[in-house]
């Protein structure tokens, strides 16, 4: 095995986490300051650390360790190290390993959502949602393991036999975003677990515990050394010897659309095996013939979903001009009747995980209203803190109003009307972004003719809720590469192999 020069937790002790007011956890072992490389917790080599912070009231969740980029380069290397293991397991061993890291990650689910609303911020009961959410992945996975089937193809020539292989495509980078940071590294790992891939991951620095929970887990489960591995630190340091080593053959990444760009150009020089799930602007389209109450109730959920902080938030809302009106004045009614507040206290909206994207929604709502927009509820910073914003609603908001091409990630909807079907499919679809729209009503032609004709991965009809393990998440244009998810996500992991045997002279 590769070794990595670090000082290692040899004792098995680990940090008491949160600040007094927060709930303690069951199993404190769930609590890792250190990262998780080769089998072992190690911490910096330069003794280095990430201060994590509650974003609600700003106290101290813990430190972690902020690993060296020749740390995460070995770690790199142990993975690599590891693969011939890994991949030569049976496929029903390797889904037996992970359907017992499925089966821990329920029954800590209690403890791994507290981490989670600690150091993320979000409600409570979105973090419990999201554990379930999370763990539905390694189940799916564990079950999609045992499958990866060869194909017989009929020979084209004679006296030959054709078969196509899936292999593992090697050594998987993965890079998790901290809106979701239980769920994507389950989404993303038990996907490259699955194929048979051994992985080097790195959760977001604003929220490391979650993914460190994981790896916890992940060993008690009986994944191999190396198989698994969580490196923390700064994302440029860490991800960097990845990007340049040849052995590390594939790279996911969920953040925003600038960093992706970034990361695919860097990836051209290795020819990596890319999924990039990358940003959102989606737009919710609801026609005069939708159902009302429903319509709202589902624009309240697409849009304020983790304090709005998602992909698939709603942002750009399309009203047909009958019901526009009546929308708007009901929409900002349930709006402005949300809750905010600390997460723990399970309120409707969260803070938000930074300053700069508090400024982000100061920003897009003063600039909506300079050019003409109605403010009707919120548009301020709270008295409950400065990394929360009042669950806010514009109307009529002009064409080149800033929050009508830039994605918003916080609780600020634009609201306009339109007059006709083709003026909307144009208007939603005038954007780099294409991962969902959502579309209210109740004419099945006009369904179908808009689930065709608007320009995302994903069409969500009268409902907001699509996700999951079976399906296939991506989008189209500027919001991504590959699907995660469903059969095509574990495919994402594999090369085909093409075989061709000759028996004439057998």
């Amino acid at each position: 095995m590769a070794s990595v020069s670090t000082r290692r937790d040899t004792s098995g002790q680990f940090d008491s986490p949160f600040s007094a007011g927060m709930p303690a956890l069951t199993q404190p072992t769930l609590f890792r300051s250190f990262a998780f490389v080769n089998g072992e917790w190690v911490s910096s080599a330069d003794h280095e650390t990430i201060r994590v912070t509650n974003p609600a009231d700003g106290s101290l969740v813990g430190e972690v360790a902020a690993l060296t980029a020749e740390q995460s380069a070995g770690a790199a290397r142990a993975a690599h190290d590891a693969l011939p293991v890994w991949s030569g397991l049976l496929p029903q061993e390797r889904s037996r390993i992970l359907h017992r890291w499925y089966r821990l990650i329920l029954e800590h689910k209690e403890d791994l959502a507290t981490i989670m609303t600690a150091e993320q911020g979000k409600p409570i009961s979105e973090s419990r949602d999201e554990i379930d959410y999370g763990a539905s992945f390694v189940e799916f996975f564990s079950e999609e393991a045992k499958r990866p089937n060869i194909e017989s193809v009929t020979s084209h020539l004679p006296d030959a036999e054709v078969e196509i292989w899936r292999e593992p495509v090697g050594v998987a980078a993965l890079i998790t975003p901290w809106n979701f940071p239980n769920a994507m590294l389950t989404r993303k790992a038990a996907a490259a677990l699955g194929a048979g891939c051994t992985v080097v991951a790195h959760p977001s620095a604003e929220t490391p515990f979650s993914a460190l929970a994981l790896a916890e887990l992940a060993e008690k489960a009986g994944m191999p050394a190396g198989v698994l591995n969580v490196i923390t630190g700064d994302a440029a340091t860490v991800v960097e010897p990845w990007l340049e080593d040849e052995n590390v053959r594939a790279l996911s990444f969920t953040g925003s659309t600038g960093i992706g760009k970034h990361l695919y150009a860097r990836s051209a020089d290795t020819v990596k095996r890319l999924v990039l799930e990358l940003g959102g602007h989606a737009p919710f389209i609801m026609f005069a013939d939708a159902d009302f109450d429903r319509a709202v109730t589902e624009a309240i959920k697409a849009k304020f979903a983790t304090s709005g902080q998602d992909c698939l938030a709603a942002n750009r809302f399309f009203v047909e001009r009958p019901v526009y009106e009546r929308f708007c004045a009901e929409f900002a009614k349930r709006t402005a009747a949300l809750s905010v507040g600390n997460g723990f206290d399970d309120p409707d909206i969260g803070p938000l995980m930074n300053e700069k994207a508090v400024a982000k929604q100061v920003e897009q709502v003063e600039d909506a209203v300079a050019k003409g927009a109605k403010l009707l509820c919120g548009g301020n910073v709270p008295a409950q803190g400065p990394l929360f914003f009042e669950p806010t609603v514009l109307a009529d908001v002009p064409a080149d109003a800033l929050i009508m091409s830039e994605e918003t990630f916080g609780p600020v909807a634009a609201i306009v009307p339109f007059d006709s079907e083709d003026e909307v499919v144009e208007r939603a679809n005038a954007s780099e972004y294409g991962l969902v729209s959502y579309v209210h009503s109740l004419n099945p032609r006009r369904i179908y003719r808009l689930s065709r004709a608007l320009q995302t991965g994903m069409v969500a009809v009268n409902r907001t809720k699509v996700t999951g393990a079976p399906i296939p998440f991506g989008g189209m244009k500027q919001s991504g590469l590959e699907r995660e998810g469903s059969r095509l996500g574990l495919e994402a992991f594999t090369e085909i192999k093409y075989v061709c045997r000759d028996w004439a002279d057998a």
